[in-house]
């Protein structure tokens, strides 16, 4: 049974995914959950918490130790996930330690260049809302992104920021009426198989406007626009070498219009949504040996959905709250007892299933509303 290390801002679902396809697990991450220790052997804590902020001095130094063999036995390789796709310089140190299974770091900074995407996007007749590398003159309507980040923390309303010219890997962005969806999908550098398209659940954080929070999938959209996302896909995948699970994050708009937005290079959350046995292991195959599955290996019945549950207001879990989180079948990257929470700040994740999209988002809702209720009244 080989040892794979798994690296994100929230590494359960890697650690779970690797766990279940017979590996040993080593979990970086910034939160330590309850069941991201459960589904590994050992944890590394790779930043702060509060600040949703990785660490990547931290991060190479914890892959010293694993490729050292210091840190127990000797790791066969890791895999990166979010939040480390804004930090290549780490990927390639990185990947200079202990062999990295996934996109390469070339490959991860080329996708993430918004002049290079957008103009392989352009140049391909692809579909993107209007972008700028100046303010605009008139920055109503317009958001301001950083290639670097990840899960929306980095957008701002451009109309809210001085008039300063962005720097490389910052940009101006149309804002596009319509649907925020995703396309699941692995990669072998060369073609890729669409896993499945979903719907994003986005919310509004202070100064925020498009905070990631769940996503429901998946979901079926007219055969045009998904034969259109199955040929940026693959694109995409040839155009910049992606390798493993990763994720299109695009609009639906008016008339069922085509808007890319970015390329996730690394393994999504959106995975959760789909049959878990073999994901991991499709991702590590795809990645060493350029070998794809079926593209309905990992169907599954009806629709799927998973939340990240926001603190409405400074929430410290009790003891009894963290017990009773613990013991639901729906609750997903659980904090432990006397963990403290600021407003805005990531509690855990719930899940549901049902028949259709609107059925699934309901649940989630009253789910996350009624869990937040029990918590803020809990003593």
């Amino acid at each position: 049974m080989s040892v794979l290390a798994v690296a994100a801002m929230s590494a359960r679902l890697l650690a779970e995914a690797a766990a279940l396809d017979g590996h040993r697990v080593v979990a970086l991450d910034l939160f330590g959950d309850l069941d991201t220790r459960r589904a590994s052997q050992r944890w590394f804590q790779i930043g702060a918490a509060s600040g949703l902020q990785l660490d990547g001095a931290r991060v190479l130094d914890v892959l010293g130790e694993l490729a050292s063999g210091d840190a127990g036995d000797a790791v066969f390789g890791w895999v990166p996930g979010s939040g480390l796709e804004g930090l290549p310089d780490v990927l390639e140190a990185g990947a200079n330690l202990l062999p990295l299974i996934g996109t390469s770091p070339a490959a991860v900074r080329r996708v993430r260049d918004p002049r290079a995407f957008f103009d392989m996007l352009d140049a391909h007749a692809i579909g993107h809302p209007p972008v700028s590398f100046e303010p605009p003159a008139d920055r109503t309507g317009w958001l301001l992104k950083d290639a670097r980040g990840s899960g929306g923390w980095h957008i701002r309303a451009a109309a809210s920021e001085d008039a300063v010219r962005p720097d490389g890997s910052c940009y101006f962005q149309r804002e596009m009426a319509g649907v925020p969806m995703s396309a699941t999908f692995l990669a072998d550098g060369a073609e890729a198989v669409l896993l499945g398209l979903n719907e994003l659940i986005v919310r509004t954080s202070g100064a925020r406007p498009h905070v990631y929070a769940g996503c429901i999938g998946p979901v079926a959209v007219p055969a045009a626009l998904a034969r259109e996302v199955h040929a940026a896909v693959r694109l995409l995948t040839r155009s910049f070498g992606l390798r493993g699970w990763c994720s299109l994050d695009f609009m639906r708009g008016e008339d069922d219009a085509l808007g890319v937005l970015e390329v996730n290079p690394r393994p999504p959350a959106s995975l959760a949504l789909y049959a878990q046995r073999g994901l991991f292991d499709a991702h590590v195959r795809a990645c060493l040996h350029a070998e794809l599955p079926r593209a309905d290996a990992f169907s599954r019945q009806g629709v799927a959905g998973t939340e990240i549950v926001y603190a409405r207001r400074p929430l410290t879990l009790s003891s009894h709250a963290a017990q009773a989180l613990a013991r639901r079948a729906d609750a997903h990257d659980l904090p432990a007892a006397g963990a403290v929470f600021a407003s805005g700040d990531p509690v855990c994740s719930l899940s549901a299933s049902g028949h259709g999209a609107a059925q699934v988002r309901a649940l989630l809702a009253q789910a996350c509303d009624d869990l937040l209720k029990t918590l803020e009244t809990s003593r």
